[in-house]
């Protein structure tokens, strides 16, 4: 009986699991037209997809009849600032990126001199997405983009981004051994995806090809050209560290929320850790960023902040590159350190969003993270409800949005 038993179970599984790859491989195939279309022979489609199976351990899949597959958040949204922002980390990196900016000075300052982006920015990139190539990703990219084409939740996006990554292998830009990717398909020293590959690639050493895989100069310009082609402002500093007023509104801090730095300035955020405005940058538009609400370090963020955050959408991420940056350059750390604050799991944050919109507090979409708009929106309704305003996500504000009405 336990054997018939473990055989049903083992059927079960094993049957659907059938089905969903033949499943694949059906919807693989309908995407020959579109991968001919952008210049793939179907020698290459038919080597490339024969044996191509799913794979359905990656995050950000939606599975149906199973359980979403991991949590498809970035870093920022299921660890605390001060475990993303992780000082050794920083340190560490700060050392290996002047040591850099020495090997690779001729290349760094072609790089600038051409897209107007600081040497120390595309190094931060770079040792923020693959540790200066000392991490290399785990991922069969080519099965990654087409996983995520078939049951990811952006899938227009990811049948766009298997197409392309086929002519990354057809025009023999990687082979399909090297072509390794993280689990969202980014690739290369300096993580594009195909299609920013195809937007944004350089061939900065001059041999006749874009290889962001194998050719620092090449990975580096192409970082600097996609910060670039997305609005870089050259001159212009990605943010200032500034301590808030006394009694100051967490609300404020949103992207739609500009001053000139100087009204910032005016209105009592203080510049700490150094860095002081100069005039010319006093007349630049930023937003306030509090990461953690009235606790740990706060921005003021400009136009430059932004175009590193469509490079990565991540707060976090943003601070990270930019700090890692700066760290090049100067030991300053930030002057306020991060707090001990807690993050709420997601699924939490999830039931905070909703209820914020019940109330009419929140206009985003539900998606359990912590952002600028859902911190805002947090404040907004302490506000509302009497209680501190802190803009941060707690087990405490959460039990009192079940009970609001």
């Amino acid at each position: 009986m336990i054997a018939i038993g473990l055989l049903s179970a083992l059927a079960f599984w094993a049957g659907p699991s059938h089905a969903a790859d033949a499943g694949f491989s059906r919807f693989v195939a309908s995407l020959w037209p579109e991968a001919e279309a952008v210049g793939v022979s179907r020698e290459t489609f038919d080597r490339e997809t024969r044996a191509l199976e799913p794979d359905y351990g990656l995050p950000d899949l939606v599975l149906p009849g199973r359980p979403e597959t991991g949590a498809p958040r970035q870093p920022e949204f299921v660890r605390p600032p001060a475990d993303y922002i992780n000082e050794a980390q920083i340190a560490r990196l700060a050392g290996d990126g002047r040591r850099l900016l020495g090997a690779h000075r001729a290349a760094l300052e072609g790089v600038e001199a051409r897209f107007g982006v600081p040497a120390t920015m595309v190094l931060a990139i770079w040792g923020r997405e693959t540790d200066f190539g000392r991490s290399p990703e785990r991922y069969d990219g080519l099965r990654v983009v087409a996983t995520q084409a078939y049951v990811g939740r952006r899938k227009d996006q990811y049948r766009r981004e298997f197409v392309l990554a086929l002519k990354l292998l057809e025009t023999g830009a990687v082979t399909r051994k090297a072509f390794r990717a993280s689990w969202a398909g980014a690739t290369g020293l300096t993580q594009f995806l195909p299609s920013e590959y195809f937007s944004h690639g350089v061939d900065f050493d001059g041999d006749g090809r874009i290889d962001i895989w194998r050719s620092v100069p090449d990975a580096l310009a192409s970082a600097a050209k996609q910060l670039a082609d997305k609005g870089w402002q050259p001159g212009l500093r990605w943010a200032w560290e500034v301590r808030p007023p006394a009694r100051a509104d967490c609300t404020l801090g949103v992207p739609e929320m500009r001053r000139t730095v100087g009204a910032w300035l005016d209105a009592g955020y203080a510049p700490v850790g150094g860095r002081i405005p100069t005039a010319t940058e006093r007349t630049e538009a930023a937003s306030l960023l509090q990461p953690e609400g009235i606790y740990g370090p706060s921005f003021l963020t400009t136009k430059n902040y932004f175009v590193i955050k469509e490079y990565n959408f991540s707060d976090l991420y943003v601070l990270f590159v930019g700090h890692l940056a700066d760290r090049m350059l100067s030991p300053q750390r930030f002057a306020t350190p991060w707090s001990a604050t807690g993050q709420l799991k997601t699924a939490s944050v999830e039931e905070m969003q909703r209820h914020l919109t019940r109330l009419g507090h929140y206009r985003d979409k539900v998606d359990g993270k912590a952002g600028m708009l859902t911190r805002a929106a947090l404040g907004a309704y302490q506000k509302s409800a009497g209680l501190t305003v802190d803009c941060w996500p707690s087990e405490a504000v959460l039990g009192s949005l079940r009970l609001a009405r």
